[in-house]
């Protein structure tokens, strides 16, 4: 009789757990699983520059905009600049083609990659999410920038 129950009791779990493999509800995620991030990224170059730049530079930011702190965090790289980089900024409100002043200064040492951090106002982050930011890298030779590049978020 143990035996019998046993196989019995088995048995359904063999088809319950089928049927949940079978099921066609889709599953999904809990709210504290899912990602509370963005990722941004930007390809720099001279041509992106307002005005352009004739340069062979080249970069790239990769960020991340936390979207319950607001905190935005960025590693920028780039390689073949006229000279060491001077500064670099993420500049805004602007779509490509305008000019905006500085919103994020980076500071600290200017070699490539460079990294950082920064809390930003509600406004910021909804003007970053919209790609009205852009970042831009600057040399002795080119004081304006050498290289810029629209912050988009990625799909």
């Amino acid at each position: 009789m143990l035996n019998s129950r046993t196989s019995i009791c088995g048995g359904l779990l063999l088809c319950a757990l089928a049927l949940g493999a079978c099921s066609t509800k889709p599953m999904t995620m809990p709210m504290a699983m899912m990602s509370d991030a963005t990722a941004m990224s930007a390809r720099l170059s001279g041509a992106s520059e307002v005005p352009p730049t004739a340069t062979s530079a080249s970069g790239s930011v990769e960020a991340s905009l936390d979207k319950k702190s607001s905190e935005l965090s960025w590693t920028v790289t780039y390689s073949g600049l006229s000279g060491p980089a001077t500064a670099a900024h993420f500049h805004g409100p602007a779509m490509a083609g305008a000019n905006a002043g500085v919103v994020v200064p980076l500071t600290g040492d200017m070699a490539s990659p460079m990294k950082g951090k920064s809390i930003l106002t509600a406004a910021q982050a909804a003007d970053l999410l919209a790609g009205k930011w852009y970042m831009n890298v600057h040399t002795a030779a080119n004081p304006g920038g050498e290289i810029r590049g629209q912050v988009t978020p990625r799909n």
